[in-house]
């Protein structure tokens, strides 16, 4: 996590007596912003506490607007989505310069999230598969985007795409963080009073429970061995036994509870959203362990049999993790001319070498 910075009762010192609040979004599916609008009438209390200085996804902000404000002048900053191209870098870079408090908004910012499951593969391989080889594509000259276009009207650019996705504290110091995909109304509610009111807790706390989700499922659990491990599709599981013993993936055992456990209230299993419990080294590791333990065969063919039953195990244990985990990525023997500055700075796996090695 990154380094704390300047934590305080919020609202003090500013002349309207209210918040100043930047909302932002990186690489994310907008589900967090709508997450802000699902706390109901509770956002009227928002607007009553808070002036909003940006908010891109909502309202007609421009970038210059905040550059302009004094340092400091932001009392928080809910930041969502991970990181992956240069605008997003240079904005919550501003932000960070611009706020007393920043809140890792939802488990991409948190942890990296879906976004981050491209570090599996390197921008090349991304590139070729939308712009070339996906089922719904044509392009027959493999056109990709350039960072610049001349065009008669001027030159259009476009950010740098890197080739690693980050998870915010990555790239800035972090003062909370609200897991969830997207965090739960509740607990959206509980930040802004905890801000509001200047109740907060240590500086790196992330704002959910600290137990895991499987100490508070009502769920039957028999601890029994699995010889079969099934897709939620394929079955209709008993909503009162535990979803592991019937050899459905859930990742209840290594995931933070807070969540209200709506996907198990739906009889759907846990998928990981809310990260790791403090203890858990690795999320993915912790939930292969899990999985591992409750396997039965009577030899080693047997065993990798029903293992290999799991399917994307990466995709499955590393879901909203991998750019908090010890993989991060996929190791890259060289990077790409583009952001290698950034991805060798950040990036151990990745190495600059030959012509495009940074001087």
């Amino acid at each position: 996590m990154g380094k704390p910075g300047t934590q305080g009762r919020p609202k003090e010192g500013h002349p309207s007596g209210k918040l100043q609040l930047g909302i932002y979004w990186c690489a994310s599916c907008g589900g967090c912003d709508i997450a802000v609008l699902d706390i109901n009438e509770k956002i009227l209390d928002v607007a009553a506490l808070a002036d909003i200085k940006l908010w891109p996804i909502a309202l007609d902000f421009k970038y210059e607007d905040v550059r302009a404000l004094p340092d400091k002048a932001l009392d928080v900053s809910f930041i969502n989505g991970a990181l992956r191209n240069s605008e997003q870098v240079e904005i919550v870079e501003l932000l960070r310069k611009k706020s007393k408090t920043v809140v890792a908004f939802g488990s991409c910012a948190c942890w990296g999230g879906i976004p981050a499951l491209a570090n599996l593969f390197d921008r090349n391989q991304i590139f070729e598969r939308v712009y070339g080889t996906s089922p719904s594509t044509v392009n027959p000259n493999r056109s990709v985007p350039a960072l610049e276009s001349r065009m008669p009207e001027g030159t259009l650019t476009l950010p740098t795409f890197y080739n690693t996705v980050y998870k915010l504290d990555d790239i800035i110091p972090v003062e909370y963080y609200l897991p969830g995909c997207p965090p739960p109304a509740e607990l959206v509610a509980e930040a802004v009073d905890a801000i509001a009111t200047g109740n907060l807790p240590p500086a790196g706390s992330v704002l959910a429970k600290e137990k895991a989700l499987c100490d508070s499922c009502p769920r039957e659990r028999a601890e029994k061995k699995v010889t079969t491990f099934r897709r939620v599709h394929e079955v209709q599981p008993d909503p009162d036994r535990c979803l592991l013993d019937q050899g459905i993936i859930c990742c209840g055992p290594a995931t933070r509870d807070g969540c209200g456990a709506r996907c198990l209230e739906a009889n759907m299993p846990c998928r990981g959203c809310f990260g790791p419990t403090p203890e858990a080294v690795e999320q993915g590791a912790k939930m292969l362990s899990a999985v591992g333990s409750i396997i039965e065969g009577r030899d080693e063919a047997e065993i990798k049999r029903v293992a290999a039953q799991v399917v994307d195990p990466a995709g499955t244990f590393y879901r909203f993790g991998l750019a908090a985990s010890l993989l991060h990525r996929s190791y890259q023997e060289r990077s790409l001319k583009e952001g290698v500055e950034l991805d060798s700075r950040l990036d151990p796996t990745v190495v600059p070498t030959g012509k495009e090695a940074v001087t």
